[in-house]
């Protein structure tokens, strides 16, 4: 086992709740909700049955120069946005040719995406079908590549050292946080821009998930739509969004004087290898991970005093990850579902749910779960609703399960 230490010294997010970590983070502790109508004309053009949605709370159009944007999909824009604020969170400033503030080869990107760019790719090809080939963009390859995000971020911040994007549905974000921090763990790199970005919100995708029957039909009520753990839940809400961290080996950190908000003590990545879309019906992939992410961060499951739960408010997941929670760790651990705020974020629920299990540890501060009104009784877990609760912590998880059958588990630890 390696013995770097891998510290968080940087945070940034785009979210449904707030264009920064700050609004997000008061938004969580608030009890804000992110979830909308979708009033785009689409969803009355096809009738869609889902008509809910967590846009962003803050446009890239309000941070990005135009140019920029006519250049990026706007998943690429989301992760370039949560990147900035990261790096300058970290206390780093942009590089430019008289002055680099990290050894570019010794600088690493590990972000990313569950979809990528399919919204341009399919915008193109309306294009392509109605005026011909002369009005297909240039860039429209760069724009759909679902490594767009992570080589956007690798280019403006000159990292070489090695540019690596998850693609592994709702736990790619969370991956790329394991992934950046193996980087520094075998001597790859000292800093990693590391997390997850989505963005998504279009008619094939909802029209997909309808079909799947995994989104919410509580068109009526958004406030009340996202409700993990709660008996009444009926599936989720599509979100978009990004979250990134900058990970540094705890050396290269303290040599530098920089703040450190804690530490990324361990991460577990598992497969299912059981169904496309479906758990395992005995969990053993998300307990795995669980006790993986322990044994890298040296813990047992009594250290671990809090989980923030994958819970995507889907009837038979939240079930299936409270007995994995129970199994891994124990009935013990206090559990908050953050997607009861801002939706779900596909690839990036998993870097910005990160952000906010490590602000948990770093306030001593547990959001409460939105909506949670009648505990489902087969969720045998202190799940935090009504009021945030307080709470010293010195280690907590973050859960995230992708379909294919991903899971990814990470353990955050006080600085």
């Amino acid at each position: 086992m390696s013995t770097v230490e891998v510290v968080v010294t940087g945070m940034g997010a785009t979210t449904p709740l707030g264009g920064d970590v700050a609004s997000t983070w008061d938004g969580l502790i608030a009890g804000r909700n992110g979830v909308k109508v979708n009033e785009a004309p689409w969803t009355k053009r096809f009738d869609l049955p889902a008509k809910l949605s967590a846009p962003l709370a803050v446009e890239p159009a309000e941070v990005l120069p135009r140019v920029q944007l006519r250049r990026m999909d706007r998943c690429e824009q989301v992760a370039v946005i949560a990147a900035r604020q990261a790096w300058a969170d970290a206390g780093y400033e942009v590089p430019t040719d008289e002055h680099e503030p990290v050894d570019p080869y010794r600088l690493g990107v590990a972000i990313g995406t569950g979809i990528g760019g399919p919204v341009t790719l399919l915008d193109q090809d309306d294009l392509l079908e109605e005026h011909g080939l002369r009005k297909v963009s240039p860039l429209t390859v760069p724009m759909l590549m679902p490594n767009g995000p992570a080589a956007h971020v690798s280019i403006e911040m000159r990292a070489r050292a090695g540019v690596h994007t998850p693609v592994s549905a709702c736990a790619s974000g969370a991956e790329g946080l394991a992934m950046g921090a193996d980087m520094i763990r075998s001597g790859r790199a000292d800093v990693v821009i590391a997390g997850g970005a989505e963005a998504c919100i279009h008619q094939i995708t909802v029209a997909g998930f309808a079909q799947s029957r995994t989104l919410s039909l509580r068109n009526d009520e958004p406030d009340r739509a996202s409700r993990p753990f709660d008996v009444d839940r009926d599936g989720f809400v599509l979100g978009e969004g990004a979250g990134v961290l900058v990970l540094e080996s705890a050396e290269y950190a303290k040599a530098r004087g920089a703040r450190i908000y804690g530490k990324l003590a361990g991460s577990g990545i598992t497969s299912d290898a059981y169904h496309i879309t479906g758990n395992h019906p005995e969990g053993i992939g998300q307990v795995n991970a669980m006790r993986q992410a322990l044994r890298q961060a040296g813990l047992t499951p009594a250290d671990i005093g809090h989980v923030n739960a994958h819970a995507t408010s889907t009837v038979v997941g939240d079930i299936g990850e409270a007995a994995a929670i129970t199994k891994a760790i124990g009935d013990h651990v206090v559990i908050t579902a953050p997607k009861s705020s801002f939706g779900h974020l596909v690839g990036g629920a998993g870097a910005v749910e990160s952000i906010a299990t490590l602000l948990s540890i770093y306030h001593g501060l547990i959001p409460a779960t939105r909506n949670l009104e009648n505990q489902d009784p087969k969720v045998e877990l202190d799940v935090v609703a009504g009021e945030p609760r307080k709470m010293e912590l010195n280690a907590a998880m973050n859960d995230s399960f992708g379909f294919g059958g991903h899971n990814v588990a990470l353990v955050f630890t006080a600085a």
